[in-house]
C-alpha cells in the first residue's frame, strides 16, 4: 500500500477546538468487525458493548507541560517545546529558526526557570540546559503550557482535560494519549462494577504521533521510538485473559503499540522496560489485541494506518467518510471510534 491510500477530505471545521463539556459526552461510533456494522452513539454507552470479563488495557502517562514562553537577552519572546529529556537538566528541544541561537544563549522563562542554548543534535534540534531550584516538573505545573497539536488554535483553560483521569507518575510526554480523555471517573467505577478488568501501561507519547508519513513507500518511513513500561502483573493478567479466550481491548493506539512490541509470535506478553519503533500497517497480524477504542486521526498518518490494519482499509475509510457525513469532531479533543 502507498501513503495516498490513507488520505482523505476533511472540512476543518470538523477539527475539535475544544473538549465537550463531559468527557463522557463525546460521541463514539461502534464498528462490528466482522458484520461490517456501525452504530452512532455516545461515549457513555461503551458499557453496553462490554461485557464482564473483557480486559481494558489503558496509558497511563502524564502530559508534561512542555511548552515554555522565554525571553531572549534581546528582550524578544521564544518560543520552545522540550521534546526529550538527555540527563536530568539537559532537553532537547524544538524552536523555530534554531541556527540563529549561539551556543551559550540564555533564555529567561520565569523567577525560577532560566535556559542556557547547547550545541545542535543530528536531527537538527537543539539542546537547552535548564537551570532552576527545586523539582522541575512542579516548575514547569507552574509556567509550562500544554503542548497542544498544531492543529487546535484554542486556549485550553484546564490543563487536566489534556490528561486522562487515570494518569500518574512524572509527567513525561509530549502529547497525551487521547482515546482516553473520553473516560470519566466515573464510567472507569461502573465498567469495573460490571466485572471488566481494567488494566494500565505506560507509553511516553513524542511529537512523532502526529507527524504525516512522507515517503511514498510505507516501507521507507522512519518510525519514531517511544519508551513504553510493561509491568509483570499487568503481562501476567493479559497473558491469563487470553488463555481464557477473554476480549483484551486496548484504549488507544499507543497502548497497541505496548501490547504487541512486547508480545512473542505466539502472543504471549513479556514484562520489560523498552523502546519501541514499531510501525503497524496493513497487512499485519495482531498477537495480542482483540478490540479498540480510538479517536479519529489525521490523514496519512502512521495512527490511521494502524487503524486500517486492525479494522480492514476499505472498513476504515468508509467508517472515516461516514464521519465526515455525520459531523463527527475529529482528532485529540474530538469524538471516538470503538472497533470489536
Amino acid at each position: 500500500m502507498k501513503t495516498i491510500d490513507f488520505d482523505y477530505h476533511l472540512p476543518t471545521q470538523l477539527i475539535a477546538q475544544n473538549p465537550t463539556d463531559k468527557r463522557e459526552n463525546s460521541r463514539l461510533m461502534v464498528v462490528d468487525r466482522h458484520t461490517k456494522e456501525i452504530y452512532h452513539k455516545h461515549f457513555y454507552d461503551i458499557l453496553d458493548y462490554l461485557n464482564a470479563g473483557d480486559v481494558l488495557v489503558v496509558n497511563n502517562t502524564r502530559v508534561l507541560p512542555a511548552k515554555l514562553i522565554g525571553i531572549l537577552d534581546n528582550s524578544k519572546e521564544l518560543e520552545i517545546l522540550l521534546h526529550k529529556r538527555l540527563d536530568s537538566d539537559e532537553w532537547e528541544i524544538l524552536v523555530k529558526n534554531s541556527k540563529r541561537y549561539k551556543v551559550g544563549t540564555q533564555l529567561v522563562f520565569g523567577d525560577n526557570l532560566k535556559g542556557v542554548f547547547c550545541e545542535r543534535v543530528s536531527n537538527g534540534n537543539r539542546v537547552l540546559k535548564l537551570e532552576y531550584n527545586g523539582i522541575l516538573e512542579e516548575v514547569l505545573s507552574q509556567i509550562g503550557q500544554m503542548p497542544l497539536p498544531h492543529y487546535i488554535k484554542s486556549v485550553l483553560q484546564d490543563k487536566e482535560r489534556y490528561q486522562t483521569v487515570y494518569s500518574k507518575g512524572n509527567a513525561k510526554s509530549v502529547a497525551a494519549p487521547t482515546a482516553g480523555l473520553h473516560f470519566s471517573s466515573e464510567i472507569i467505577d461502573k465498567l469495573k462494577s460490571k466485572g471488566i478488568e481494567w488494566l494500565e501501561v505506560s507509553l511516553n507519547v513524542g511529537l512523532g504521533t502526529f507527524r504525516p508519513v512522507k515517503t511514498e513507500d510505507l516501507a521507507l518511513h522512519n518510525m519514531h521510538a517511544e519508551y513504553f513500561v510493561l509491568s509483570e502483573e499487568t503481562a501476567n493478567a493479559i497473558n491469563l485473559a487470553k488463555s481464557q479466550g477473554r476480549r483484551i481491548i486496548a484504549v488507544g493506539t499507543t497502548s497497541v503499540r505496548v501490547l504487541e512490541s512486547a508480545s512473542t509470535q505466539d502472543g504471549k506478553l513479556i514484562a520489560q522496560s523498552n523502546d519501541t519503533q514499531i510501525f503497524i500497517y496493513p497487512p499485519y497480524k495482531f498477537k495480542v489485541v482483540d478490540g479498540l477504542i480510538t479517536n479519529f486521526h489525521l490523514p496519512k498518518s502512521t495512527l490511521i494506518m494502524l487503524v486500517s490494519a486492525f479494522m480492514g482499509h476499505a472498513q476504515t475509510m468508509h467508517a472515516y467518510d461516514l464521519a465526515v457525513k455525520n459531523n463527527y469532531r475529529f482528532f485529540s479533543f474530538g469524538d471516538g471510534m470503538m472497533i470489536l
